[in-house]
């Protein structure tokens, strides 16, 4: 009994309960999930940092228990047994959550880890794939691939899990063409807080689908996506473009961010085909636009890589990262995901990263003001050994024109960021607590002269309060439906971390 206490009493330390209450509550948990027959891990199971390490490592947590649920009937019981011992839970399904809120974002909650559900199935009448909510979008990708060559629009992340990428945005340089991962979701079933298992559509459960798409984290666990699959494109040209001279000043940065934008509203060569970002980092020589196309490269080379770099002030340099050549489907998913192949282990995924993330949505095109506080920051400040840390900054098109993404209403789902033009992702790598102040200042230097600004979920920060996540992430008249059906499904807050519905 000795070992069983000092796990209670370290799970507990985070959790605003008395030690007696807390150790009380874990260990009727534990009991039910043994009642139950329910395969389970804790800190005292051999096997524990297989399941419980965070792939944040900047930011660790120990659950109070992990299960390890390989039926629909086990996560519901998982599900009900923290209810009974009122401990929170959050679901894993890649554990990629950069707050690892996949853990929780705390101490003493109980993880539901959906790695058994990994199973990918193609109708090919209807093109709808059916996805374990464990599933990784390499092995997503390429199991639909191997089904009939068909396509979703995702990130490029080969581990990253559906659970979270999908329910919460869902971006990648296809996303123009097909939308988000949530625009693709056509159904899902999922467990609620009071155990019930449901399928929900836009006809069936339509609270829970909308809930879903958007606050998935505060609402229930993905047991299976329905999401509508497209042909995948028969070529697809991966293309980048260095301009190193664009940092040597403020003004020369924004005069080729500048042109890169004036481009991405061009509608006579920019169509839903074009996908593509810009990258900067404190390397001096890296600013970089690339993306892909879907279409011929004959095309690419004659209409659309004249009409971008006639926009730029400068001549692409010659060097590895200017790079045009065509490539089929699964080549590009797996250049953009970095690695030798998409296929990612089913178990035993070890990947791990020391970071600190932040973002910036804009609906609108950036103003020149915020292009020179941007740039201005970055030269000032970010460039070289005067950066505190190494990071990096993707500026990725969301919106312009023929966007698929921009084409939902307002109520088509949880989710506000349908009308983003911009999409920024500031990141630091190896994070010392320096990075922190440096971050928070380069997000804000581009948000001078854009007041009607956001952030992205996927890109979550956890050092927002509740209140300043909510408005970012989700904005005062969508947060305030979203706590109504919290009141409606999850009244006891069950599913929670530190930023979500309550």
């Amino acid at each position: 009994m000795i070992p069983l206490v000092a796990f209670l009493a370290l799970t507990g330390t985070s959790l605003a309960l008395p030690p007696s209450l807390f150790i009380n509550s874990t260990l009727t948990l534990l009991e039910c999930l043994t009642t139950n027959a329910i395969p389970y891990v804790t800190l005292l199971s051999p096997n524990w940092a297989e399941y419980a390490t965070t792939f944040n490592a900047r930011l660790e947590y120990t659950p109070a228990a992990i299960t390890l649920p390989t039926t629909p009937l086990h996560i519901s019981q998982s599900i009900l047994c923290a209810s009974r011992a009122r401990i929170p839970v959050q679901p894993k399904s890649g554990g990629h959550s950069y707050a690892s809120y996949s853990t929780g974002g705390r101490n003493g909650i109980l993880q539901i880890n959906l790695e058994n559900f990994n199973s990918v199935t193609v109708d090919n009448a209807t093109g709808i794939a059916k996805v374990g909510g464990g599933v990784r979008l390499g092995n997503l990708a390429l199991g639909i691939w191997e089904q009939g060559r068909r396509a979703l629009g995702h990130g490029t992340c080969p581990g990253v899990g559906v659970g979270g990428h999908f329910t919460h945005g869902g971006y990648g340089y296809s996303s123009r063409a097909f939308g988000l991962g949530l625009d693709q979701i056509v159904g899902l079933e999922v467990v609620l807080a009071d155990g019930r298992v449901v399928y929900a559509d836009e006809r069936k459960n339509s609270d829970v689908y909308y809930a879903m798409r958007g606050a998935a984290d505060a609402f229930g666990v993905v047991v299976n996506f329905y999401l509508q699959t497209s042909p995948a494109p028969p070529q697809v040209v991966q293309w980048s473009f260095s301009f190193p001279q664009a940092l040597s000043s403020v003004s020369a940065a924004v005069g080729t961010f500048r042109g890169v934008q004036m481009f991405a509203l061009d509608g006579t060569v920019v169509d839903r085909n074009l996908g593509f970002g810009v990258t900067i980092s404190n390397n001096a020589t890296v600013f970089t636009v690339h993306g892909t196309y879907f279409g011929s490269l004959t095309k690419f080379n004659s209409t659309i890589m004249p009409a971008l770099l006639s926009r730029v002030p400068y001549t692409p340099a010659s060097d590895s990262k200017s790079v045009v050549e065509e490539v089929d489907w699964i080549t590009s998913l797996t250049l953009l995901g970095g690695a030798p192949t998409l296929e990612v282990p089913l178990h035993g995924y070890d990947q791990r990263d020391n970071f600190f993330a932040k973002s910036v949505t804009t609906s609108e095109p950036f103003p020149d003001e915020a292009l020179r506080s941007y740039f201005g920051y970055i030269l000032d400040k970010g460039v070289g050994v005067k950066a505190p840390v190494s990071w990096f900054a993707i500026i990725n098109l969301y919106g312009g024109p023929d966007s698929q993404i921009t084409t939902k209403t307002e109520g088509f789902a949880a989710y506000s960021g349908h009308d983003d033009f911009w999409v920024i992702q500031n990141l630091n790598g190896t994070f010392p607590s320096s990075g922190l102040t440096f971050l928070n200042g380069l997000n804000d230097a581009a948000t001078v002269g854009v007041p009607e600004h956001g952030a992205y979920l996927n890109y979550v920060d956890p050092t927002y309060s509740r209140a300043e996540a909510y408005k970012l992430y989700y904005g005062e008249e969508l947060y305030e439906k979203l706590v109504g059906l919290k009141k409606t499904l999850d009244p006891r807050n069950l599913f929670s971390n530190p930023q979500s519905i309550v």
